[in-house]
């Protein structure tokens, strides 16, 4: 494991901080505008003369839509792997986040236990690809079974519900975004119309 100093760490924010607010396309001004922070604190802060304290880099981490971590930068402990925790729940269900920045795309790995439908609806946006086993989807009125290697994409604020298709588990890709843009729900298996589940 490589030391190193605050002074280092401190010292590399302010690139860290421009390189992202350059990938998202941003000027100095519309991030003084979105941060409330001026310009002239802005360009000091990323030409590092100007200190970064937790009052600039809090709003900075939020406009940017990024992880306080992903600013600082905490060393590298020289171990690339990424430790990840399941989460159970009651449902029997495991739930296995992939990722962990905040107000972006967030992606889990889930293994989804036998349970009733309950449709819900929410802002977002989400992808679902099938791993193992088979989905069943419900959006809206229509429903939807998938298999291995198929995905689907729909805009969560359309009430929906997902699980297994049969009396097993279903593994599964889940990735949740904050935004919708114009979706629309693909599935390459079958579509199951209302003749065919009973409804």
């Amino acid at each position: 494991m490589v030391d190193v100093s605050v002074e280092e760490i401190l010292d590399g924010i302010g690139t860290r901080v421009r390189s992202v607010r350059q990938s998202r396309g941003l000027t100095l001004e519309s991030l003084a505008e979105e941060t409330g922070l001026s310009v002239s604190t802005l360009s000091r802060l990323e030409t590092g003369r100007r200190r970064p304290t937790l009052d600039l880099l809090i709003p900075l981490a939020q406009a940017l839509h990024v992880a306080l971590d992903q600013l600082v930068a905490a060393p590298a402990t020289g171990d690339p792997r990424t430790h990840l925790t399941p989460q159970r729940r009651d449902s029997g269900s495991v739930l296995v986040p992939l990722t962990r920045y905040p107000g972006r795309v967030r992606v889990f790995k889930q293994v989804l236990a036998p349970r009733e439908p309950h449709l819900v609806s929410h802002p977002g946006y989400e992808w679902l690809y099938v791993l193992a086993g088979q989905l069943r989807l419900i959006v809206g009125e229509r429903e939807f079974h998938l298999v291995p290697g198929e995905m689907t994409e729909f805009d969560t604020a359309e009430p929906h519900w997902f699980g297994p298709a049969d009396g097993t588990a279903v593994e599964i890709l889940h990735l949740f975004g904050p935004f919708g843009d114009q979706p629309v729900v693909r599935a390459i298996g079958p579509v199951i119309g209302p003749e065919e589940t009973g409804s």
